[in-house]
This record gives structure tokens, sequence and C-alpha cells, in this order.
């Protein structure tokens, strides 16, 4: 009788055993992919099917099947409502909105994890403000009294506030913020319902590489650290961390990728989120407007608390956060390991993906960089360099006069050493010949000012130089 309870104590003990292995583990994951700075954290890993080669499958896991669910979002909010409902297990988005999901579940009682950055730039380069393509204004300081509209409770939005208080305005009576999604921004500047729209990556470049907007501030002239990362519900972090480490070292592996070949995924990148590859190529390319870094960088850990603050003050959120708790660098510390890198050397080590290339009309190797020009030409898989703006459009004028058309044309701002769109920035020609570009016609007004030169726009700089 023992030796029959025995075996079926025995029996029962091995099938709830063969039960918990056999478990089915959703993994779902909340992407934004028009927000292609988060193209590392979710449609690359997606459209390549990398996350399948990472999730664990001895141990625990042996048995197990995963259910991988992938759900798109224009923006953060209904990512964090999904979340907190139980529908999603990973959210990727900016620091506002990451904040917002840190709050979210926190009154539910329950807590989420900020686990990686994936993009962004400690000095606030992505976000930005643009105006309708035929305004007058040319900075920010133009605005004043006018309407600008916003994702609300955006990093944009941050930075909005953050800009119209260095100016010393009264956010509430000097200037009119609204709330407007840019799906929607889009259409109102076209038709000038508004004068200005901020917004994050990458509509402030979006906008104008489309023609019908013009870019006047730059976040990185607020200073203050952006990003977009990953978010994870605490409690599946605690049941599952090899199926978290296992997503991160997927997006590193999606990192790799962009490094080695910005301008092929940044076409798989247009071709699924319709965002047009010469803006992505703007993002992820070498010397790109931000940078792709997934260590928590101190500025970025700061600026998620000032993302708290600033939500409080907007009545957004009424409860602080534990940053210390809610700051998670464990998982994407055992992804580094893992995949054979050093998180401590990346972590001290800000600068943008290199660019090691050769001058296409020279063939000599580019040294200095802070004058590249590069020119994306329709119909070619590769992006040709060149060593300054001035050999850049010799060379455009010859390969025009061969029927060749740009998609677009790149330049590195003379000032900030920001990645411009050339057919949106400013140029000051001096006699010597030389030209640099700038964003703003002020920047360039005043460099122009100091050195001897004359201010030009794209066009007239084109044929004034490419001879």
């Amino acid at each position: 009788m023992r030796a029959r309870q025995f075996l079926c104590s025995l029996l029962g003990a091995f099938l709830l055993s063969a039960t918990a292995q056999a478990e089915t583990i959703r993994v779902g994951v909340g992407t934004q992919d028009t927000t292609i700075n988060c193209a590392a954290g979710g449609l690359l890993i997606r459209e390549l099917n990398l996350l399948t080669k990472y999730l664990p499958r001895d141990g625990k896991y042996k048995d197990a099947t995963y259910d991988v669910q992938w759900k798109n979002f224009t923006s953060g909010a209904p990512i964090t409502n999904e979340m907190v409902a139980g529908k999603l297990d990973f959210g990727v988005m900016a620091d506002f909105p990451g904040s917002l999901n840190g709050v979210a579940f926190k009154k539910a009682g329950r807590r989420s994890l900020f686990i990686s950055v994936l993009s962004g730039s400690v000095r606030g380069s992505g976000n930005g403000v643009v105006v309708p393509i035929a305004s007058k204004a040319q900075s920010l300081a133009d605005l004043k009294g006018k309407t600008i509209s916003v994702p609300f409770a955006s990093t944009a939005h941050g930075m909005l506030l953050r800009a119209v208080g260095t100016l010393g305005w009264d956010p509430e009576n000097d200037v009119k913020i609204i709330s407007q999604a840019p799906e929607v921004a889009g259409s109102a500047l076209q038709s000038a319902q508004v004068d200005a729209h901020a917004d994050f990556v990458p509509f402030a470049e979006l906008f104008p590489a489309r023609g019908f907007a013009r870019k006047i501030f730059d976040g990185s002239q607020a200073n203050v650290p952006t990003f977009h990362g990953v978010l994870v519900d605490a409690d599946y972090a605690e049941k599952y961390p090899e199926v978290v480490v296992a997503f991160l070292r997927a997006a590193i592996e999606a990192d790799s990728l962009l490094k080695a070949d910005a301008e092929k995924y940044s076409e798989l990148i247009a071709k699924v989120a319709g965002v047009e590859a010469s803006v992505n190529y703007l993002f992820h390319g070498p010397l790109g407007l931000q940078t792709r870094d997934m260590t928590w960088k101190p500025e970025y850990r700061k600026d998620v608390a000032t993302s708290v603050e600033t939500l409080k003050l907007l009545k957004r959120a009424d409860t602080d956060l534990d940053l210390d708790a809610f700051i998670d660098d464990k998982f994407i510390r055992a992804a580094f390991k893992a995949s054979g890198l050093d998180y401590e050397a990346r972590l001290v080590d800000y600068s943008p993906l290199p660019l090691v290339a050769t001058d296409a009309s020279t063939g000599k190797p580019i040294k200095d960089v802070s004058r590249v020009a590069e020119i994306w030409l329709k119909d070619e898989p590769k992006v040709r360099r060149y060593a300054s703006p001035e050999a850049a459009f010799k060379a455009l004028s010859a390969l025009e006069k061969q029927g060749k058309a740009p998609r677009a044309v790149y330049a590195q701002d003379r000032l900030t050493g920001n990645k411009l769109l050339a057919g949106q920035a400013w140029f000051v020609a001096t006699r010597s010949g030389q030209i640099d570009a700038f964003l703003l016609k002020g920047d360039a007004e005043d460099f122009a000012k100091k050195n001897g030169g004359v201010v030009k726009d794209f066009e007239a700089a084109k044929t004034t130089l490419s001879h």
C-alpha cells in the first residue's frame, strides 16, 4: 500500500514538473515602429526574427514553448495601458512616457522596470520644433504669442517647456501650447492651422524631408538629455529573468546590424514603418543625429528624474518613483556579458557611431569628420562620403549632369556637429571657397559676420559652389 502511495506521489510530482516545464510563456512586446530610434528594440527584432535565437531552451525552459506577440503603437501611452492591463510584458518608449509607465504601475499596486536605453542624445538632439515651409520664423524666439502644438506628456513636450522657460516666457500666456499627435500635425502644418509643431523622433526631420516644414529648433539647444528605451513588467522579469536577458541580447544584435549596414536596414525600416530611408539614415548612420547606446549613462538616469518632476508640474503624475528601483541595469549588464561585450567600457564612451570612409572623389581616407558631407543617390544602395561640403557639391553637380538624382544630401552643423539634411540647412561661403553648414539662419549670419562670408540656402550654395 505504501509502495503504491509512493509511486502515485512520485508520478504526480513528475507530471507537475512536466507541466511546469511545458509551460507556454508569452513574450508580449509593445513597439513604436514609426519612432525609428526604437528600431533596435522592436521593428528589427521582429522583422528579422532575432528573438528566437536567444530565448532560453534549457533548465526550467527545457520544454517551454513561447508565444511571441508583437503590437505596434504610435506612442508610449497605449503601450503602458496594455502593460498595466496585463496584455503586454515589454514596452519600448521614451523617457517621459517611460516615467508615466512607472507611475501607472505604482498606482495599480505593481511595478515596472526601465531596463535599457536604446538610442538617445545626452544633449537632446532628436526632439525638435518645425514651422510651415512658408513661415517667416527662423528660431523659437520668433514664436512668441503663436500657437505651438505638441504631443502632450511626451519627451518633446518636456523639451518645449524647458526651451520656452529658457526664453523667459510664461508657457501659459506668452505662447499657446496645444496637444496634437504627429499624425495630425502634418496636416495642420500644411494648412497653417498651427504656427509650429514640436515633436520627437523622427518628425522634426521627417516633415522637412517631405517638403512642407522647416526645422527651426533642435532639442540640443535646450541641452537636456532625451532617449528611448525598454521597460518590462517587474513581476514578469522576476519570473522569467532569462527571457528578459534574451530580449536584450536580440536588441544588441539588431544594434550591431544597424552599425554594420545602416543603409540596408534604413531601407527595411522604410519598408515597414513608412519613414523614408534617408531620414532613417540621418539617425542610424555614422555620426547620426542620435547615438544608439544601450547603457545607463548618468545623464539618462537624471533625465528620468527630471521627467518625473516635469510630469508632476504638468499634473500628469502625482507620485514619486524610487528611481534606484525603477531603473534596473542588471539585465542589460547580463546581456552585454552574454554577448561578449564590455558594459563598463561602453558606459564611459560618448562617441557617436564613427565614420570610417574614403572621400568618394579623391579616394583618400577622411580623417577630419567635422565637415563631412554625404550624398545618397536614388537607386544606389550606399551613401557616398566627402571630406567637405564643397567637395560634395562639386560632385553633386557632375552627378546631376549625368542624370543622377540625390535622394538626400547630408552635412554636419559647423557649431554643434549635428547631422543635417542639407536641403534644409543654411550655408556660409567664405572668400577662400570653403563652405560650412548650419541648422539656424541666425547661427549662419553670426558666423558669416565673424569670418567674412555670405549666407546662402542649399540651392544657392549648390549653384555658386558646384562649378
